[in-house]
């Protein structure tokens, strides 16, 4: 396979994934990991946790990490954000090999807490929601690397237990043969006609996060959300919502007028739509009166058998190559790096991306979020049938 290919391959897959098993925000999973992470298991300490790599040089950690000379990771397969090109170049740079078994958010802290100090695996990536949970479990190892004074205080924890490297943006996409005055506002989602696409409340992070980007447009915030409500009901009772998943298969045979989605899976899937039919026309927009930022966060091992390996994969990955990487996946770059311009060709233009983008305070998200799923099951899916 080749890279390009993988790259247009990086969100479909990984979108199944992070979906079926998602409830990454505020998902009774999450109180299951927490509980199951509690019970049965050897939380004792490892001689990896026991180091400082903070206080540890560059050179000191890149000779340690070619010792080891391998990484094994959990959730950070090739076909997701590009995640290939950088195991290739870590490979490369480094002659470090690299080893991944994909799994979701829940299912890398179960296997870290599960396996204790016989950890077999180093550095794993999760929904920003998960990376405090992992902490709370003593499950990290702490590295803030070279970069800790560039990462947003949103998108790292003190001590770099976890830290994000790349997030999404929740954006409007929509079928301009369906739709050919695109909407940018989720007032506009309102006004019109046309079927409106949110996913399943019930389960899909991206759907909670729609929810909570409408309340914040329509007057509310995360502690009051009652206008993101009324933007559901509103839309089942027009008989406009679509709750089922905004998959490539849809969006792509007109299925779908307009859908409320993560910026880098309506661009990916844009771009592949486009490959397969040029004369097809799709416009994305970040909604322009409010919107909603996530990320994902790398959470290395405290028993991880490579340590230094895993410091140093965090270390390439935020570094302006890593980031680079990234955004060929059509994610964002934690940091404000200088982006090729084939790369810059293939995302939003910046202007779209201003204060009405808001990131998600997850010490209550994930109270609020199971709020939403009870009010839906009592509100909307009765309307729909």
């Amino acid at each position: 396979m080749n890279r390009e290919t993988v790259v247009r391959a990086a969100i479909e897959r990984g979108m199944s994934r992070r979906q079926f098993f998602g409830i990454l925000a505020g998902m009774a999973g999450m109180a299951t990991v927490a509980s199951m992470g509690l019970t049965g298991c050897d939380d004792g300490g490892s001689a990896a946790s026991d180091v400082d790599y903070n206080s540890m040089s560059l050179e000191d950690l890149i000779s340690q990490a070619q010792e080891e000379g391998e990484i094994q990771s959990v959730g950070m397969p090739d076909t997701w954000a590009n995640w290939v090109e950088t195991w290739e170049d870590i490979e490369s740079e480094y002659g470090i090999t690299h080893a991944d078994q994909d799994m979701s958010s829940a299912e890398e802290l179960s296997m870290f807490r599960e396996e204790g100090t016989d950890g077999t695996k180093d550095i794993g990536d999760v929904g920003q929601s998960w990376g405090p949970v992992a902490e709370e479990q003593e499950l990290t190892l702490k590295y803030k690397t070279s970069y800790w004074d560039e990462i947003p205080d949103w998108a790292k924890d003190d001590d770099g237990d976890w830290i994000v490297g790349y997030y999404g943006t929740i954006s409007i996409m929509s079928n301009d043969a369906n739709v050919p005055e695109a909407p940018t506002s989720f007032q506009d989602l309102l006004d019109g006609d046309y079927n409106v696409c949110i996913g399943d409340v019930t389960a899909a992070a991206v759907a909670q996060y729609a929810v909570l980007a409408a309340a914040n447009a329509l007057g509310g915030s995360i502690d009051d959300m009652q206008p993101g409500y009324d933007f559901l009901q509103q839309l089942a009772e027009a008989g406009r919502l679509d709750v089922s998943d905004a998959s490539l298969a849809r969006i792509e045979s007109g299925e779908i007028d307009v859908c409320v989605n993560w910026d880098y899976n309506a661009l990916n899937y844009r771009a592949q739509i486009l490959e397969n039919n040029p004369n097809a026309s799709f416009s994305v927009n970040i909604p322009t009166d409010a919107s909603i930022r996530s990320g994902y966060c790398t959470i290395i091992n405290k028993n991880a058998p490579h340590p230094a390996a895993a410091c140093l994969a965090r270390e390439f990955i935020l570094s302006d190559e890593g980031q680079i990487n990234l955004a060929r996946g059509y994610a964002t770059p934690i940091r404000d790096v200088e982006l090729p311009e084939d790369v810059q060709a293939m995302r939003l233009d910046d202007s779209q991306y201003g204060d009405q983008v808001q990131s998600v305070d997850e010490t209550v998200w994930s109270e609020v979020s199971q709020n939403m799923i009870t009010w839906y099951q009592e509100n909307i899916i009765p309307i729909l049938g």
